[in-house]
């Protein structure tokens, strides 16, 4: 009874090494004084001052916040009006608008990236900054629809209808008191949605122009020469960034359940 019961411990220890070694490894190699990565030569910062002065970076990375900032919002627009619509409405093509509406984030990249890729082409539209947004628009509004949607179902109703009662216009009611509820689940979604952006890069290569690189987009680049320190100290703080998005997600999301635990829904 004692191996079985010690059998999840284990089999969870394998699955974390197999995830989480590699990026300790990255993390660490970063810091390495040798070009090559393989072989520990001691510890630098170094390459962190290189990656901040290489010009070319800079560029990218300004490029991927401009676009994650732009398409976040976007989405935050049209995924929150798409979730308060469908709460509204309650029919049969409701619920297929609903199930049409999360394919973006079930469909995989590089069938989504060629799609984009072929109806870009067919209208004629320059690939650059605009066709990344409207691609990058069209994969995160799901992520704000599927929080806000959520939100709603468990938000308490009569808070609406009272303000109704009391005279408030249907946009007052929205913008007083639905929106400030389920806000929380807004900037959840947004900042998913930011966190999926900025680390795109297979949707990004099929619709972006020679004008215009995003940071993963150069990273891939560069990597085509070989893994270097570089490199390595560019994911690490590609990786900070992206924790400390998800982590500030999970707390407004935690925020919001306590005030609708608080106010009893």
């Amino acid at each position: 009874m004692k191996n079985k019961t010690k059998l999840p411990n284990i089999y969870l220890g394998i699955i974390t090494f197999i995830m989480y070694v590699p990026i300790i490894l990255t993390v660490v190699y970063s810091f390495n004084t040798s070009r090559i990565t393989s072989i520990w030569g001691g510890f630098t910062l170094d390459w962190y001052k290189v990656l901040f002065q290489d010009h070319d970076i800079g560029i990218a990375l300004r490029n991927s916040l401009i676009l994650a900032v732009i398409s976040c919002f976007l989405a935050a627009v049209i995924g929150t009006l798409g979730a308060y619509g469908m709460a509204k409405i309650k029919t049969k093509p409701n619920q297929i608008i609903g199930y049409l509406s999360i394919l973006p984030i079930m469909i995989p990249e590089i069938i989504l990236g060629m799609v984009f890729l072929a109806v870009f082409s067919f209208i004629g539209l320059p690939f650059g900054l605009t066709t990344l947004i409207i691609a990058h628009t069209t994969f995160c509004i799901p992520y704000v629809l599927l929080n806000v949607k959520a939100r709603l179902v468990g938000m308490n109703r009569s808070l609406e209808e009272a303000a109704l009662d009391l005279g408030a216009s249907k946009i007052r009611t929205f913008f007083d008191i639905t929106l400030p509820l389920i806000s929380p689940a807004i900037w959840s979604g947004v900042l998913l949605s930011f966190a999926m952006s900025f680390d795109d890069v297979v949707i990004s290569i099929f619709v972006t122009g020679p004008q215009v690189n995003t940071l993963p987009i150069k990273i891939y680049t560069k990597m085509k020469t070989g893994v270097t320190p570089e490199i390595n100290a560019l994911a690490t703080v590609m990786l900070l960034a992206t924790i400390i998005l998800i982590f500030a997600s999970y707390q407004v999301g935690k925020v919001g359940n306590h005030k609708k635990i608080s106010k009893g829904e």
